[in-house]
């Protein structure tokens, strides 16, 4: 992609089209820091190649640090993600693997439906006591004004 810088034209990277990524590519497309990568390569969810002491990183490792992103928003542990890479990595007919993520799937929005019933239990009783405060404080305020005529 080009684009005008200066009133010249400036090649920019599109960090999804590149083969090869570095741990800074990766970390301001997927807006983290690289201590997260590499946090998730010390838990052996990515695995860059290395060139001395540089990391590089591969569309694979890429994907799947999206993935872990992706999961990561649904509220999934890393260690899920991890059962869904592995099952993926031995099983690459996906059948599997789709199978155990509408299992989690399902477990998820099994405890969000609860935490919303909790949520909104919760709120009814935030309701209930400042409906009371409110009275309470408009009750003492209608005496206080009695007491001073």
């Amino acid at each position: 992609m080009n684009e005008e810088a200066g009133g010249r034209a400036v090649r920019v990277r599109e960090s999804a089209r590149a083969t090869t990524y570095t741990i800074s590519d990766l970390a301001k497309e997927f807006d983290i820091t690289t201590r997260a990568i590499r946090y998730y390569e010390d838990q052996g969810l990515i695995s860059p190649a290395r060139r001395g002491s540089r990391r590089i990183y591969s569309r694979r490792d890429r994907v799947r640090l999206s993935l872990i992103l992706r999961g990561k928003r649904l509220g999934f542990s890393l260690q899920e993600t991890r059962e869904l890479f592995d099952l993926y990595d031995n099983a690459p007919g996906e059948q599997a693997q789709m199978a155990h993520f509408m299992e989690l799937l399902g477990a998820r929005r099994s405890m969000l439906e609860r935490q919303m019933e909790d949520i909104r239990a919760i709120l009814g009783e935030i309701d209930t006591a400042e409906h009371e405060a409110r009275r309470s404080l408009a009750a003492r305020t209608s005496a206080t004004q009695t007491e001073r005529a």
